[in-house]
């Protein structure tokens, strides 16, 4: 390596730390170093005091060479191969599946035992919502950690983290945990000492002596939880000061411009990434830095934070992702996978939440045009990402729909807002939807939406009426919507259940701790029935767990679909029918989805402009569905993957 210099100070690398490794392992280290240097250096000093920044390094460096000297040869391995393609979860062959672990399968150990069932849908990524150690009681569904470093024991250990990590690298399924960047529970150990008076432990947090400062906050924050958790801070006695709790009086937000914490966390990063896990979802990313005056999200030192623990990462242990949970406005979202000089430099995947949010839009209004707009002013990201695409999650459904998008295509943005939480909450004439109004503002009249795709798409309500022509009507949205998704290209995402169609949990308020927070009517325990009915393609289960295989399967085959090629949303023909091209050196994909329930048509000449006149449905190997007057026609809630074979 280059020596350093006063004028231009190189990387300070340890030594003591990779002694024992042999000279090729400490020579691969330290090109590391010297790759991914600028990238540490440079988002340390857009936080931190020069002085500060230069300790962090540092520190920081300790920290990944530790770790590298730690980690294990098969994972040592795999680093290698995926530096050799780093393009591999970009692949079209990329599927992912996301459950919390005792409703799936009961414990980590059980997961074994559904192995099968993930590779015959074609999973490649299995992301276990949370498994760390979180508070007892009401934990905001695992996400109040109040031990980064141990496993919930109901679930089982870090040891059979390590082994389930072992077994999915093994058929090539990557373990995706959550790590809950912004806050910690009340009893996690930091905020222990805290409580006990340690003034190391209490810069770890936020806190004030009276309401002045919080005060001055609380004017331009929002409310997450307006609820049962209004405002933003919260007294504590043991403290004598209020806290900043985001979230929940029992989740203490972190203060990341505190050095030590910036530190801490970048070790649990490193040492989550000796035990297997191959992504970890940033929960909470948006709210890491505050500043006055603003709502606390997404602050521009939100990303040179990433750009931090991201650079972290490719030194110790590039095998792993780093995935933004950001659910913002579209304008925010795309700076999440890079934007200026965070090109490239942040997170690998970031949440497609507008994507998610206008599909549902689509399906109530029956038209395109909103999504159209909104869908084509999303700044295009960098190549190397890739975006989690999903038809639903955990979480409820914001309708995060901008009012100058509304405007832009002829509607009111208040008043379509009030038109989805209707229709999915089954209050507006006509709507098959059986989903639960969620966190409902009464001053802003803001209401969230939960419920699983059967729910939604009104399978549940026409299964349980006994609706033939319902359930198929529904079984075609629910395989649209899906079909969407799977063609946007980035890394889809199964939401357990949606895979069999299963409806949400009548009994979900029955359990401890649930009864305020009816997003778990979406989070239900794995209907066995259901998963053994999948076994016959008769049956409704077996109806959409084949329909899924299919598209997920098709979708491997099309290199169209690499999240390297941007979707590009073509101008509106017919509002019902929406149109996604995709240009690949190979020839262009084109995508069309008819979200009514009518037969709609695509004008033939804009097929013949794309070269696709002789063309083949990718999903059903027939030709273009060509109408007598020379346009193509689509059958309710049908979509064709359009492309010329070799």
């Amino acid at each position: 390596m280059p020596p350093r210099s006063a004028a231009h100070p190189g990387p300070p690398v340890p030594a003591d730390a990779l002694a024992e490794l042999s000279p090729e392992r400490r020579e691969l280290f330290h090109l590391r170093v010297q790759r991914w240097w600028p990238d540490l250096r440079d988002g340390l000093a857009a936080v931190y005091p020069p002085e500060v920044a230069a300790e962090l390094a540092e520190r920081l460096l300790a920290c990944a060479a530790t770790s590298f000297a730690e980690r294990d040869p098969d994972l040592h391995r795999l680093d290698q191969a995926r530096t050799l393609r780093p393009d591999w979860f970009q692949e079209p062959s990329m599927l992912g599946y996301a459950a919390y672990t005792e409703r799936f399968a009961g414990t980590i150990a059980g997961v074994h035992d559904r192995l099968g069932h993930l590779e015959d849908l074609g999973v490649t990524y299995l992301h276990l919502m949370p498994v760390l150690q979180p508070r007892e009681g009401d934990s905001d569904g695992g996400y109040a950690v109040a031990d980064y470093r141990s496993v919930r024991a109901d679930l089982g250990t870090v040891e059979d983290v390590r082994e389930l990590a072992r077994a999915l690298r093994g058929r090539g399924i990557s373990l995706v945990l959550d790590l809950v960047l912004n806050h910690v529970a009340r009893e996690h150990a930091w905020a222990r000492a805290a409580r006990r008076g340690e003034e190391r432990y209490r810069r770890y947090f936020r806190i004030h002596p009276d309401r002045e400062v919080p005060d001055a906050y609380e004017r331009t924050l929002p409310e997450v939880f307006p609820d049962f958790a209004p405002g933003n801070f919260t007294w504590d006695e043991d403290l004598q000061g209020w806290v900043w709790t985001t979230f929940n009086s029992f989740q203490w937000d972190v203060d990341w411009s505190n050095p030590d914490v910036l530190v801490e966390y970048a070790d649990i990063v490193l040492w989550l990434a000796n035990l297997g896990v191959e992504v970890l979802r940033l929960d909470a990313i948006a709210f890491l830095w505050k500043r006055l005056g603003t709502s606390c999200q997404n602050e521009p030192e939100v990303h040179s934070l990433t750009q931090v623990l991201r650079a972290l990462t490719r030194i110790a242990c590039p095998a792993v992702l780093l995935k933004a949970e950001a659910i913002v406005a579209p304008a925010d979202l795309v700076h999440y996978l890079g934007r200026g000089r965070h090109h490239g430099r942040v997170s690998d995947l970031a949440y497609h939440n507008t994507l998610m949010v206008q599909i549902w839009s689509m399906l109530a209004a029956r038209d395109v045009r909103l999504a159209t707009h909104a869908l084509r002013a999303l700044p295009a990201v960098p190549t190397s990402t890739a975006w989690i695409t999903y038809v639903r999650c955990h979480d409820d459904i914001g309708w995060a729909i901008s009012d100058a998008d509304a405007e832009a295509v002829g509607l009111s943005g208040f008043w379509h807002r009030s038109f989805l939480s209707d229709y999915y909450s089954g209050e507006f004439p006509g709507s098959p939807a059986r989903g639960l109004v969620f966190q409902e503002n009464a001053a802003t009249r803001d209401r969230r939406i939960s419920g699983t795709a059967a729910d939604l798409t009104g399978l549940t309500a026409a299964r349980e009426a006994g609706d033939a022509a319902g359930v198929d009507a529904a079984v075609a949205r629910l395989l649209l919507a899906h079909a969407v998704v799977l063609a946007w290209g980035g890394i889809p995402v199964l939401w357990m259940g949606d895979e069999l169609g299963q409806s949400g949990d009548p009994d979900w308020a029955a359990e401890p701790g649930h009864e305020n927070d009816n997003r778990w009517v979406h989070r239900p325990w794995l209907d066995e029935a259901e998963l053994a009915a999948a076994a016959d393609p008769a049956t409704v289960p077996g109806r959409v767990l084949a329909g899924l295989r299919h598209l997920a399967r098709v979708r491997g085959e099309l290199p169209h679909l690499h999240a390297s090629i941007a979707a590009e949303v073509l101008d509106v023909s017919d509002p019902g029918v929406l149109a996604v091209v995709r240009r690949h050196p190979l020839g262009d994909l084109l995508c069309l989805a008819n979200v009514t329930g009518e037969w709609r048509s695509w004008p033939g000449y804009r097929v013949a402009e794309l070269g696709l006149t002789e063309a083949t449905d990718a999903l059903t190997g027939n030709g273009v569905p060509w109408g007598g007057d020379g346009d193509v026609w689509l059958p309710p809630a049908g979509v064709l993957w359009l492309r010329v074979l070799d």
